[in-house]
């Protein structure tokens, strides 16, 4: 038997080989196009995040938090976290927590801004407020954040107690993030006689003092809060009450009067840098053109308990 293949099996043989390597090469160059496809597929994704990011403060807010923490005009304590309200030497210290979508502090503010500007204007407290971003955690959104920038921009020019009542006046439900809106919040602006100028502007929209906020937030989260608001009397806890007392107008005037018996009442000067309380006691029209405070709605009881768990 002859071991040759014959000539008609060996180009069938040699055409198959060819049409393996023609395959072998096809799927060599797809897989290199895949490849090389998802490549650019990242680079466009890498882009496309890239310029939301760079959109998202156009009337959103550019949230400039990994910046560094600039700390408003006249804050005050550690790391400058306070926003002093009321005479510097006043025998008492009110501290609140608040978050501007907190709607518990809404109510908060409702039922005793009346008497927390009297005890402020009378130099009886001196009033610290502290910012957090609770129910932006909760919720999502940037609303907390946001306003609480703006918040921090109208204590650059003084402004921040009545500005701070505006915000809580006209809080939006709390799902609905309209404060997350630049636009909105300058709106309010409006509001404050002064207030909303191109500089005042400038720092809403750029975030300037985002970072500061976010550096509030963590120290109210580390701080063992359990929500918002948080309400301390001299250190001592006072919301949603104070022993078996539950808080209210009377309450806490009471426990101030007990904290400071045989002290003498502060003077008329605000702490160094800070605002004078927004809205005078006899209800007439508040400094700044802030619109006047606003008293407790019919029926409408203090508040029994914070609203926003301290973690998100």
């Amino acid at each position: 038997m002859s071991d040759k293949i014959p000539e008609g099996n060996r180009s069938a043989r040699e055409r198959l080989a060819q049409q393996r390597e023609r395959e072998k090469g096809r799927e060599k160059r797809r897989r290199t196009l895949i490849v090389a496809s998802a490549v650019v597929g990242v680079l466009g994704l890498a882009a496309v995040v890239g310029l939301i990011a760079a959109n998202a403060g156009k009337d959103g807010g550019g949230d400039s938090a990994s910046g560094p923490a600039v700390a408003p005009s006249g804050a005050i304590g550690e790391a400058a976290l306070t926003l002093p309200v009321g005479a510097a030497d006043a025998p008492s210290t009110l501290t609140i927590w608040e978050d501007f979508r907190c709607p518990v502090c809404a109510q908060f503010e409702t039922a005793f801004r009346d008497t927390i500007t009297e005890l402020a204007d009378d130099g009886q407290i001196r009033v610290e407020y502290h910012l957090a971003t609770i129910i932006d955690g909760n919720l999502g959104g940037s609303g907390s954040l946001r306003a609480a920038n703006a918040a921090a921009c109208a204590q650059d020019v003084g402004k921040f107690a009545p500005y701070h009542d505006v915000l809580f006046s006209n809080q939006p439900p709390e799902p609905d993030d309209a404060f997350a809106r630049n636009s909105r919040l300058i709106e309010l602006a409006g509001e404050v006689k002064g207030l909303d100028t191109p500089d005042f502007r400038g720092c809403v929209e750029d975030g300037e003092h985002d970072s500061w906020v976010k550096k509030s937030d963590t120290a109210f989260r580390e701080g063992g809060f359990q929500g918002t608001p948080t309400v301390l009397l001299n250190g001592e806890s006072v919301f949603p009450g104070k022993g078996d007392e539950q808080i209210s107008p009377e309450n806490l005037k009471k426990w101030v009067a007990e904290a400071n018996k045989g002290k003498k009442p502060g003077s008329a000067t605000p702490a160094e840098g800070a605002t004078s309380p927004s809205g005078p006691a006899d209800g007439s029209a508040p400094a700044d053109g802030a619109a006047a405070p606003s008293s407790p709605a019919e029926g409408v009881s203090a508040p029994v308990a914070p609203s926003s768990a301290a973690g998100s």
